[in-house]
């Protein structure tokens, strides 16, 4: 077996499952996953953690099962981060150089970026990333990458993604506490982007939808930079309900339905099959009519749609994306959701499975949907973390998307100051 500092793991905290992944690359540059662990998500809410000493025992449990799987002890892990409390922005930044004799070097990109982590936020919320889009060199305009330039005005339009650092802290507790250390905290949109897109797709203009049990993620791209991210609180566990609640019965039977029946078109359904559900303690058994299921599901999908639709809109981007929609995450395999999605958006879909990137390792249906944000936490991991062990000691790649993660180290400070 390869050295571990070889090994990325990245750990999907989810609002229906934790999946927890080990990944290294190939000689390809892909990513071969040698295992993977999945455990029921017992302590999370619409992508936030509500119960710390549940969601530990759920991520122990993961992680048990990867190493199980993988035969690597597992300590470092790269978390994704969601939640409605999720919110990104526009905003220039500017430099004035002594020297213009002297080119423009990384130190001065960096100087820039720093710059942004000290803009004044709402209380309680923090910068998470710093994303620079492109770059104005003494007006100049468009420049994408500006090392090597000369000039005195440096100037950048940044796309800043911010985060309540409560939450923040609560996921680095959870972690922690389930005996881990965390190697960097990352966006899900982002990492979900990394594993499913192609760089064609992301030049050509496309949104990125991850469509999860608790949150709905997303993630614009157009001529290959980001443009706009967003959460929506709601996802597949609002459905769930909904057929819960419409056909009054039990929701582990309604998820069930949903997986097995459901489908996001109803026209699509036969008019007259009907399931028959068992009843409760000797009850009559419940026969539910599957055209009515799918007139449920269809219903909360299309407002969840609408709710995409309007950030896309949102953005300025929305006529721009000749790429159109890639749906992923567990929500996506709902049957004809694409064709649902360009019934109310008018826009090009399809489903984005994370096999991208991903080279031969286990075959455990690691290509579905459902994995698409914890093997983009393993590239991501891979950007950013650049094989070294410690957190401290990460050197980070300027040039890539992730820059020094000031919200992450606010976090990490604020616990080494506990442990004191």
């Amino acid at each position: 077996m390869e050295e571990t500092s070889e090994i990325v793991v990245g750990l999907d905290i989810g609002t229906t499952k934790i999946a927890c992944i080990v990944g290294r690359k190939n000689e390809h540059g892909k990513i071969e996953v040698i295992g993977v662990g999945k455990s029921e998500s017992l302590g999370v809410t619409r992508g936030v953690v509500a119960n710390i000493e549940k969601t530990v025992q759920s991520i122990k449990a993961a992680v048990e099962q990867a190493e199980l799987k993988s035969g690597v002890e597992i300590k470092v892990v790269n978390v994704g981060i969601a939640g409605q409390h999720i919110k990104s922005l526009q905003h220039r930044g500017m430099r004035t150089r002594s020297n213009h004799e002297d080119e423009i070097s990384q130190a001065d990109i960096d100087e820039l970026v720093d710059d942004m982590y000290k803009l004044v936020m709402m209380p309680g919320e923090e910068i998470i990333h710093v994303l620079p889009q492109d770059y104005i060199i003494d007006r100049q305009q468009g420049i994408i990458e500006p090392i090597g330039m000369a000039g005195v005005q440096l100037e950048a339009n940044f796309h800043i993604i911010t985060g309540q650092i409560a939450a923040g802290k609560n996921i680095y507790r959870c972690v922690e506490k389930a005996g881990l250390e965390v190697a960097d905290i990352i966006l899900e949109p982002l990492a979900s982007a990394e594993s499913v897109l192609s760089e064609e797709e992301k030049e050509a203009g496309v949104a990125l939808v991850d469509i999860g049990g608790g949150t709905t993620d997303i993630a614009i791209f157009h001529e290959g930079i980001i443009r706009h991210t967003a959460v929506i609180p709601f996802g597949g566990n609002v459905i769930t309900d909904d057929i819960k609640e419409g056909t009054t019965i039990m929701k582990r039977q309604a998820e069930l339905l949903k997986q097995k029946y459901g489908t996001a078109f109803a026209s699509k359904s036969q008019e007259n099959e009907i399931v028959c559900i068992p009843g409760l303690r000797g009850r009559e058994p419940k026969e539910i009519s599957v055209k009515n299921l799918s007139n449920i599901i269809q219903a909360r999908m299309e407002e969840i749609i609408e709710h995409i639709h309007f950030e896309i809109k949102n953005s300025g981007y929305e006529k721009k994306l000749i790429g159109g929609v890639v749906i992923t995450g567990g929500g996506s395999q709902l049957k004809y959701l694409p064709r649902l999605f360009e019934f109310v958006t008018g826009m090009n879909s399809r489903v984005g499975y994370p096999n991208e990137h991903v080279g031969k390792g286990i075959q455990d249906d690691i290509t579905s949907p459902l994995f698409a944000t914890g093997i983009g936490l393993v590239m991501k991991g891979y950007d950013s973390q650049r094989h070294e062990p410690k957190v401290q000691e990460v050197q980070r790649d300027t040039s890539s998307l992730f820059k020094t993660n000031v919200f992450f180290k606010k976090i990490q400070d604020f616990f080494n100051e506990e442990i004191k």
